[in-house]
């Protein structure tokens, strides 16, 4: 089963970008904004303000989400480019804390080699 794994907040509003995409294609819940849901998983880049969240806090959520990935081997998780939109970092910020990331994550382009050779 294929999972998309988009960048949310902490209060699940699912409005725009791909967190959009993935309420409307993908079974996110409104209202929950972290974690595996229908054949998406919500990796929350924005707190419940609407404020980004630091690369720390992140960093907490992406390593949760890699811990499921890893426990769920039979899955392929595509990840989009999570904190590069609307949050507002640059790939070379966020790529490296996807550098643990086992092979059923297909990461965006340059994120596995490039930005974590």
């Amino acid at each position: 089963m294929n999972i998309f794994v988009f960048g949310s907040n902490l209060s699940g509003a699912h409005g725009a970008g791909a967190a959009a995409h993935a309420s409307k294609y993908h079974g996110a819940v409104h209202g929950q904004g972290i974690g595996l849901h229908g054949t998406s998983y919500a990796i929350p880049t924005k707190d419940y303000a609407i404020k980004t969240l630091s690369l720390g806090e992140i960093k907490w959520y992406v390593d949760e989400f890699i811990l499921c990935a890893k426990s769920h081997p039979q899955h392929q998780f595509e990840v989009t480019r999570i904190g590069c939109g609307l949050a507002g970092y640059r790939d070379e910020q966020i790529a490296p804390l996807f550098k643990d990331a086992p092979e059923n994550c297909r990461l965006p382009h340059g994120w596995r080699d490039e930005y974590n050779g």
